[in-house]
């Protein structure tokens, strides 16, 4: 018996209509119809390519709910990380995040590319691109922890690669 993936995370958010929105029209994500009726105020969604029935389940608890202290206060999660198959993906969503307001961050963890960005209930999430599993090691070399993005320099060593999931590796 063992895990081989996660397949779905459910968010609390203020209004799960707006950030169901959100996700639609900057990542991609379509709705879909998901459990019994009951779930007044509940949002389920699919990432494009998903083989999923949901990948995120939006349930708003009202615009009046604070914002998460996990990580300063309390524990809790901290982010969900959307893995994208090409750097022109993610280069092409470090735009409609930035049209958005929504980018907070960018960095380089060596064998990923990342971005952070926050949705409209400010929770965050990182969307990133797999490096190639047979340069992880030649980028760890590069140095320890986590670097400035250079997504300009990945995009000329890696250009349209595809890889990760989208690739159909399991490393």
């Amino acid at each position: 018996m063992g895990i081989n993936r996660l397949n779905h995370a459910v968010l609390y958010v203020r209004d799960a209509q707006r950030s169901a929105g959100f996700y639609e029209d900057v990542l991609g994500f379509r709705r879909v119809s998901v459990g019994p009726a009951h779930f007044t105020g509940a949002v389920f969604l699919q990432a494009p390519g998903s083989t999923n029935d949901h990948d995120l389940g939006l349930f708003s608890i009202g615009q009046g709910a604070g914002p998460s202290a996990a990580g300063r206060s309390t524990v809790g999660l901290y982010h969900l990380a959307w893995e994208v198959g090409t750097l022109s993906e993610l280069d092409e969503l470090r735009q409609r995040l930035s049209a958005r307001g929504a980018l907070v961050g960018a960095s380089d963890h060596r064998v990923s590319k990342s971005l952070y960005a926050k949705d409209p209930s400010g929770i965050e999430f990182e969307v990133m691109w797999r490096v190639p599993a047979e340069d992880w090691e030649a980028e760890m070399r590069k140095g320890p922890g986590i670097a400035p993005l250079d997504l300009e320099s990945a995009m000329a060593r890696w250009g349209d690669r595809v890889t990760g999931a989208a690739a159909g590796s399991a490393t």
